[in-house]
């Protein structure tokens, strides 16, 4: 069966034709990722937001009363959730528990792996998350967003292009050099710039599609200056070390994270976050 041949600026205008192919956000989760943009979301917004589908609040409301969290008095309703945990944290365990059921629904070809996809990028979003309470990073309260979303245009790279995304791993898995450089042989464009275009459309805040976009270049987000993009980088590049990175995408051994990042002071960060990354994330995973 021949491949077919497409130019960059073809190929980005092709896969972001075929947005509508993924799942569509529920309503409730629309509303979520525009409070993004809102710096001055009351508690009580976004838990009338959350209490509109009674089947996420219920799933909150296991996840809030689990022993990760380590409460005394049972959590009995979404607004006390919001009030005693905060609008972002309550925020990014809706994202995360709702992105990922409905993505499974979307049409892959037989090499995507859904479960080993959400994974990682619930594993990315739960370090970046803990990682900019370490690190001075401008718009701290988009990483779980950003490394929940960073990896979606691979997503929609295998959904509108199954051909030339077999093509890629073919080509990624017989012979050296990075996933980029066959993306953009294979399939004309990189997923950074198809999830940085996504988040676009999506009309999220500038630092999250900056850091989306630029996650595997994250010193031209801002001209080397320190950005959420090196904290996705950083997050996604140690999440991949150890062995949570999303096949087919993940046949070459990774570099070793340990000596990786110290301009940013991130290597250090990560580090130092390691052990509470691990317990919050085999804690909530449960739920996902």
């Amino acid at each position: 069966m021949p491949t077919e041949t497409i130019t960059s600026t073809s190929a980005r205008d092709r896969i972001i034709g075929e947005l509508d192919k993924l799942p569509p956000f529920s309503p409730v989760l629309t509303r979520l990722l525009a409070t993004l943009a809102d710096d001055d979301v009351s508690f009580g917004q976004m838990a009338a937001i959350i209490e509109t589908d009674a089947v996420l609040a219920g799933n909150l409301l296991r996840v809030v009363n689990s022993p990760l969290y380590g409460r005394i008095a049972t959590i009995n309703s979404v607004r006390h959730a919001v009030a005693i945990m905060g609008t972002n944290k309550i925020r990014n365990l809706v994202l995360g528990m709702s992105v990922a059921r409905r993505w499974a629904g979307a049409r892959v070809p037989g090499r995507w792996n859904s479960k080993q996809f959400n994974v990682h990028s619930l594993a990315v979003a739960v370090l970046a998350d803990l990682v900019v309470l370490e690190a001075p990073v401008p718009y701290p309260e988009g990483a779980f967003t950003a490394g929940l979303l960073h990896d979606v245009g691979k997503l929609l790279i295998a959904v509108a292009m199954p051909g030339p995304f077999e093509t890629m791993c073919d080509m990624y898995k017989s012979r050296a050099g990075s996933v980029q450089d066959c993306e953009l042989e294979s399939i004309g464009v990189t997923h950074a710039e198809i999830s940085g275009a996504i988040m676009e459309r999506w009309k999220l805040p500038k630092p999250i599609q900056e850091a989306v976009a630029h996650h595997h270049s994250p010193d031209r987000a801002n001209n080397g200056a320190i950005h959420l993009a090196h904290v996705i980088e950083a997050a996604d590049h140690y999440i991949n070390s150890n062995g949570l990175g999303t096949p087919p995408y993940c046949h070459h051994p990774v570099d070793a994270f340990d000596d990786c990042y110290r301009k940013e002071g991130l290597n250090d960060c990560i580090l130092k976050v390691a052990e509470s990354f691990q317990a919050e994330f085999e804690a909530v995973r449960t739920f996902f």
